[in-house]
């Protein structure tokens, strides 16, 4: 059995529940499902499958179980906490107060943009293949980093901060 991340794009307290999410991934032959904070994190055991097969799976389960989209991103925890080890952050100057943050893509584009790229107090920094690492300032105008990364990457992406991932990882 290997073990698994799944992050579900847009999940929150009020439109997902996370024990309903957590019986939907149960429901559907995963084991040892947990979930972390309430964004849609969702960490789990199977057998061995491809990414893309387990996200067609888990997103299958939640329409069945909650009657709601969410898109899905898989990662297996070992390249989780690769990336954790790596610390693609200490390579930049950040600005004092900057928030980290790492976007998740379903597919890579074609090309890949080049890096890094920046709007106001967002910058794409670098990327691991399908995984991306930016850092924002936070604005009391809100953040720039979703609407520069959307426009970046398109929308089937979901994005969380460093100390989410960390905290999956575990």
């Amino acid at each position: 059995m290997a073990r698994y991340a799944a992050f579900l794009r847009g999940v929150s307290p009020m439109n997902a529940k996370m024990p309903e999410l957590r019986e939907a991934f149960e429901a559907a032959g995963f084991e040892d499902v947990s979930t972390v904070r309430s964004s849609g994190n969702v960490v789990f055991s199977v057998r061995r499958a491809s990414e893309a097969s387990l996200q067609r799976k888990a997103e299958a389960a939640i329409m069945r179980h909650l009657g709601r989209h969410f898109l899905t991103i898989i990662r297996p925890l070992d390249a989780l906490r690769e990336v954790l080890g790596l610390d693609p952050y200490a390579a930049f100057q950040l600005p004092p107060g900057s928030k980290r943050v790492v976007t998740f893509l379903r597919d890579a584009p074609n090309p890949f943009p080049l890096l890094p790229i920046q709007l106001h107090d967002a910058s794409i920094l670098c990327s691991k293949e399908r995984d991306v690492f930016s850092a924002y300032v936070p604005d009391p105008k809100g953040p720039d980093f979703m609407t520069l990364l959307e426009k970046t990457f398109g929308k089937e992406i979901t994005t969380r901060t460093w100390d989410t991932i960390a905290k999956v990882a575990r």
